[in-house]
């Protein structure tokens, strides 16, 4: 199974009056980042509500906003009447001589007095915890739900370029033979060119050659790319849900050994299997920038 990084998930429950709905995007990134916008003063619940989220969603850049709306009227805003009937009064005989456009100016001014008018509480309260994490559950389920849809499109592409590099691999070996040939006629004329011109120790000549061709063997990049390609494909098809960073790591590996086999190729026909090689690499590289 495999997770996109990108996803939305979105819930909403109501109980005894309240309505809480929860609300998660979910952006690429290297990092877990989560950022919250709330409504509510969610007071000591809100590193718990953090540690829930982050535990289950695991990675990336998360936006989640958070409300709760009361439905009973017991966060409503109130106006202390008593108060501004005091103070109405005070300025009561002041105000028969204003003009009657200025009077509601004058209400204006009374309301933003501190303490005329008061707004319910907006604290999370301790009953409204276990809804709330009800709700941000069955947000995350649904955010998973839309990143395992992703990650399956995206792991079938994964899968598709890493076998093309493997397939390529296998290709490679249909111009091996012809690749040293190549290389040994073209030393041998080089051989016959320099003994024409005098002194040349063909013994030590031939030692050098040699060690060049051993040099140019390729036989270990090709089973390390080849074990490469069958372990990546391997932790690609486990259970593990977040393995964006392991898969990483293996593609690099595989980019070594590509890189590699095209420096000691020696072959046209070669450099162009590690171009193609090559190509399906960065499609790989593209897509695990968004496995979570």
């Amino acid at each position: 199974m495999l997770l996109s990084m990108t996803g939305y998930g979105r819930a909403t429950t109501s109980q005894s009056g309240k309505t809480y709905t929860v609300e998660i995007r979910s952006l690429n990134s290297k990092q877990n980042d989560l950022r919250l916008r709330t409504n509510q003063q969610l007071h000591k619940y809100e590193m718990q509500l953090r540690r829930f989220v982050l535990d289950q969603v695991q990675r990336g850049k998360l936006e989640i906003t958070v409300e709760v709306a009361d439905e009973t009227g017991g966060n409503a805003v109130t106006i202390n009447a008593a108060l501004l009937d005091r103070l109405y009064d005070g300025l009561k005989e002041r105000m028969l001589s204003l003009p009657p456009e200025h009077v509601s100016g004058v209400y204006a001014g009374l309301l933003r007095i501190p303490g005329i008018v008061e707004s319910g509480s907006n604290r999370l309260a301790d009953d409204d915890w276990a809804h709330l994490k009800a709700t941000a559950a069955a947000c995350i389920e649904h955010l998973n739900e839309y990143r395992r849809q992703e990650g399956e499109v995206m792991a079938a592409d994964l899968s598709s370029s890493c076998t093309g590099i493997a397939d390529l691999l296998t290709e490679v070996e249909k111009y091996e033979e012809q690749r040293v040939q190549s290389v040994r006629d073209r030393m041998e004329k080089h051989l016959k060119d320099f003994m024409g011109r005098g002194n040349v120790d063909k013994n030590r000549y031939e030692q050098e050659v040699l060690f060049y061709l051993e040099k140019m063997d390729i036989n270990e990049e090709k089973v390390r790319l080849r074990q490469n390609c069958e372990y990546f494909l391997e932790i690609l098809n486990n259970e593990d849900t977040v393995k964006g960073r392991k898969l990483n790591f293996i593609s690099q590996e595989i980019g070594r050994e590509v890189n590699t086999l095209g420096s000691k190729a020696y072959s046209p026909d070669i450099q162009k299997l590690v171009v193609n090689m090559k190509e399906h690499l960065e499609m790989i590289k593209e897509q695990l920038a968004n496995v979570a």
